[in-house]
């Protein structure tokens, strides 16, 4: 018999996040586990949900290609004939921004295991987090002026988020579970952002090697969309120097650009493994927990390819901390107190909330 943490965490993916009924049709693209990122048993408790609610559900799997290559044409046409398309696959992240996704309707998990599908990150809510994050977006969209510090001295100010007319630029994949509000585009802000462990990519490809380590916290300068220098460690800053080149005369773009930002809103993101063993696995799963806020850099483009992450970020909007060290405060959000009032499974999860995000020793984002 199914664990009924697991099966409630499937069924909030499958009836609440993708809004799938008995008789309707699930595709499910599958990463091998054997590439040591998603495992095999988030699979098997999906499938075996769907099924008991009557879903007609089928998993194949999918190469994971690096470079995040083109899908074949037989596999969009399978795509398009299915109700819902879920990415237990890193591919799913790779077309994240890709607009010719939203007639097909895929959903990308970040639960990466059954234990993250059962625990309350895969439980609460699928569209109380939405509704929370509309209503961050909201408060970025409307504020006058944003400052972001840490405790190693991050420091970045600038005016409301610059959403375009048409709304919040969002990705054109179903995000399950929803962590993050829509990027802050860079406009207007300049500052300082200190970077501590490493340097990482950010899903859209797979680059060899995909982190940089760093001895020091390093001072990352930038104005608008120029990242302008490095100060810090002699090493450190040669390092970077070197990876944002390397990695932008690889795939052809300028490398000193900022793009945007944002941070976790979902405080039942938890990561236990410390980041530098896989990079690429905590670049693409802890960044939903309020602890987390990172940059999209290198490319003109959300995601870029090269993410800064800042460690217990301190987020003031028009004054008022919204996240203070990491805490995020959602009563501090227009309408975040009636999404916990509506909720009590997200209001578990801000009463408890999850604190392992992926520090080496001594609590440090150590490489």
């Amino acid at each position: 018999m199914q664990d009924a943490g697991l099966r409630r965490g499937a069924e909030n993916l499958l009836v609440t996040c993708g809004g799938l009924r008995a008789g309707d049709h699930l595709l499910i693209l599958q990463e091998d586990p054997a590439s040591g990122y998603y495992d095999a048993a988030i699979a098997g408790a999906v499938l075996d949900s769907a099924r008991a609610l009557g879903i007609k559900a089928q998993a194949e799997m999918l190469p994971f290609d690096p470079m995040g290559a083109a899908l074949q044409s037989d596999l969009v046409a399978r795509m398009k004939a299915a109700d819902r398309v879920l990415f237990l696959s890193r591919c799913g992240d790779q077309i994240r921004f890709n607009a010719e996704m939203q007639g097909i309707r895929p959903i990308m998990s970040y639960a990466l295991d059954a234990g993250m599908l059962a625990s309350g990150f895969g439980r609460a809510n699928y569209q109380g987090f939405v509704a929370l994050k509309d209503a961050v977006n909201a408060l970025m969209a409307s504020a006058q002026h944003i400052r972001v510090t840490c405790p190693l001295g991050t420091d970045f100010s600038g005016p409301g988020a610059a959403y375009p007319k048409s709304g919040a630029a969002d990705v054109a994949v179903t995000r399950f579970p929803m962590s993050v509000f829509a990027p802050v585009p860079v406009q207007g802000f300049s500052g300082v952002v200190m970077q501590d462990g490493f340097l990482v990519g950010t899903g859209s490809k797979f680059y060899d090697p995909y982190g940089c380590d760093l001895r020091q916290p390093l001072a990352v300068h930038f104005e608008g969309s120029v990242l302008q220098r490095f100060e810090g460690d002699e090493m450190d800053v040669h390092c970077a120097r070197m990876h944002y080149a390397r990695v932008g005369q690889q795939f052809g773009l300028d490398p000193m650009t900022m793009h945007s930002w944002h941070a976790g809103i979902h405080p039942g993101c938890a990561y236990g493994m410390a980041a530098a063993e896989n990079y690429e696995r905590w670049s693409g799963a802890a960044f939903g927990n309020p602890r987390l806020m990172h940059f999209h850099t290198c490319g003109h483009y959300a995601p870029g390819e090269i993410s800064l992450n800042v460690l217990d970020p301190t987020i003031e909007v028009d004054g008022a901390a919204v996240w203070m060290d990491g805490v995020f405060d959602p009563h501090l959000v227009p309408g975040g107190a009636d999404v916990l009032a509506q909720f009590p499974c997200i209001r578990a999860v801000f009463d408890a909330p999850a604190q392992a995000v992926g520090q080496g020793p001594g609590g440090r984002l150590a490489g």
